[in-house]
């Protein structure tokens, strides 16, 4: 093997132009490698009796023969590669003009080459700079792409499409800089299903669980799993529940200083100032950043809105606010103008037109199917709006919502009770929201009492169907225990608060010692929950960050899974067509 190589290098150098012989092969410093003379050059080549017959050229001289590389070499590893492998000495040789050829290193006289032993070579030419296509990035490209996402904390363009104003104002400015962004195709191909909000349909589809707030293992999301999305994202609008649970506090406090029965007590008016700011400075705080929501991520809003459960939350905040007017410490202000009750009962009003019409109408909406505890959100509006109207001199107006509030939850108690087979077992998690049969009954007592001016038999009727659930869920304290904690915990302190009010109002007309005994009883139940779950919300929201977890809710897509997967086959076949046609 050997002669035959030598024989026909001498063939290749004697056909070689006269043109191209007088060209200088070795240029100092530019892809030579000086190989010293050792044993393994070609002039070591034991001799064969062959070699006789044809002679080696003078002018071939295998001795100082410096070898050149070539850019297009192929980049598959050689017997050379393989032998550093199993020897680290060799690291800093030099292959040998005969590996280089591909005949097998000489290691010792006793060493026999086997003939059989073949290398394979397979030639991998370099690769060339294309101009890219319309759908296709380059290598630059690509890279200002990984800077500017580094720049901007690894920001994945999916949220674009929950953004509003605010992620074209992003890509305008970087338009402007020079920089512009360009989607990636994954997030191009997900845009067209996230453009639109999706149907209640898609809704039941997607998720199941009775709050409809975990993902089916069918169903994929468009915004990443695996990362934690932006802050704004992962606020729900259920958050407003904490201001339900203080608010509520400032109004428990405010009668226990004003009313006769508890003046035992000797409560300063100070703890009702106290919570009164606390609590409106938190709706305050949580006012700003849903605010951020809407401005910023407006298509998640839109997504909760939509949402058949969610969308009892939205009464949160309203109702906080009528809290708050009720709580007013007393030193602050007297007499509210009747223009602020109008104010604050046009959303109610706009919002059950809204939930109730569906309710009734039929569909995925009606209210056998959507039925949830957090549906008394919606009802105890109507019966705070018309405590707080009677207390202001109001007559008429808190009637009207007394009596829609009072129809719509007869019909939601026995909905709830019976729950149809086609309605899900609440998960222990939500076991809390439980307590939310109380908070109607007993702020109803209450919104009659000051309408008809006394704590009467129509008052009494419901603040007992309020102390019998609240008796009936706090003996079952296996039912509320064993799991995490979460924001549904919130639902606890506005029924057991509502509670207490109640009771407070009924010791007025019913003064005993068992009625004062039970309204500080109650008072300081509900006083204990809402302290542990104020600092708990606290820790795990400043400590342990883990308070908002994302919102699979919101992040469903708008058309099934399967058939996004059948599109996107369906559009790189075609893609891929048009580019053999081309």
């Amino acid at each position: 093997m050997e002669t035959e190589l030598i024989n026909s290098l001498s063939r290749q150098e004697e056909e070689i132009p006269s043109l191209l012989s007088s060209v200088q092969s070795r240029i100092d410093g530019f892809d030579v490698i000086h190989i010293p003379s050792s044993e393994n050059s070609l002039s070591q080549v034991p001799e064969d009796k062959n070699a006789t017959q044809n002679p080696m050229p003078e002018n071939t001289n295998f001795n100082h023969h410096e070898r050149t590389t070539s850019i297009s070499m192929p980049s598959s590893p050689s017997l050379y590669l393989q032998e550093q492998r199993t020897n680290p000495s060799l690291h800093n040789e030099i292959p040998s003009p005969v590996n280089f050829f591909g005949l097998p290193p000489r290691k010792s006289n006793a060493e026999k080459v086997d003939p059989n032993k073949k290398t394979r070579f397979y030639s991998q030419p370099m690769e060339t700079k294309q101009k890219s296509s319309d759908n296709d990035m380059g290598f630059d490209a690509m890279a200002t792409q990984n800077r500017m996402g580094r720049n901007h904390g690894l920001r994945d363009n999916r949220y674009d499409t929950f953004k509003t104003w605010s992620g074209k104002l992003e890509r305008q400015i970087s338009n402007l800089r020079g920089k512009p962004q360009e989607l990636p195709e994954i997030a191009r191909s997900e845009t067209p299903q996230t453009a639109r909000v999706p149907e209640v349909d898609r809704f039941f589809d997607a998720l199941e669980g009775p709050e409809l707030d975990r993902l089916k293992k069918s169903e994929e999301l468009v915004l990443p799993e695996n990362k934690k999305w932006p802050f704004l994202l992962r606020f729900p609008v259920s958050t407003f529940g904490i201001c339900l649970g203080l608010s509520s506090q400032a109004i428990l406090w405010k009668n226990l200083a004003t009313s006769p029965p508890t003046q035992f007590l000797n409560v300063p008016l100070s703890v009702n100032v106290v919570l009164w700011c606390i609590s409106i400075s938190v709706l305050a705080i949580l006012a700003v950043i849903y605010l951020f929501k809407i401005i910023f991520y407006f298509e998640a809003v839109r997504r909760e809105y939509h949402h058949p459960i969610r969308v009892n939350f939205f009464f949160a905040p309203w109702i906080a606010c009528l809290f708050l007017a009720i709580g007013l410490p007393p030193s602050i202000a007297y007499n509210l103008p009747h223009f602020l009750w109008y104010i604050l009962m046009t959303p109610f009003l706009c919002l059950e037109l809204k939930i109730y019409g569906q309710w009734m109408s039929g569909g995925q909406r009606r209210l056998s199917k959507v039925a949830n505890p957090s549906n008394h959100l919606s009802i105890v509006g109507n019966f705070v709006g018309a405590l707080l109207g009677a207390s202001m001199g109001l007559k008429e107006g808190p009637i009207f919502f007394y009596a829609v509030g009072m129809a719509h939850y007869v019909v939601l108690f026995v909905t709830l009770y019976q729950r149809l087979p086609t309605n899900e077992t609440l998960p222990r998690e939500l076991h809390p929201v439980f307590f939310l049969f109380v908070a109607a009954p007993s702020v109803a007592s209450m919104a009659w009492a000051n309408i008809s001016g006394e704590f009467g038999h129509g008052s009494r009727i419901a603040y007992f169907i309020a102390l019998f659930l609240y008796a009936s869920l706090a003996v079952r304290i296996n039912f509320f225990r064993g799991f995490r904690f979460s924001l549904a915990w919130w639902a606890y302190t506005f029924p057991m608060t509502g509670a207490a009010i109640a009771t407070v109002r009924y010791s007025i007309e019913v003064s005993n010692v068992f009625t004062k005994s039970l309204s500080v009883v109650l008072t300081v139940i509900s006083t204990l929950t809402v302290t542990v779950l104020l600092i708990t919300t606290v820790i795990h929201a400043s400590v342990l960050h883990d308070l908002f977890p994302n919102d699979i809710s919101i992040a469903i897509t708008n058309i099934p899974s399967k058939k996004i997967r059948h599109d996107l086959y369906a559009t790189d076949v075609e893609s891929g067509n048009s580019g053999e046609s081309k």
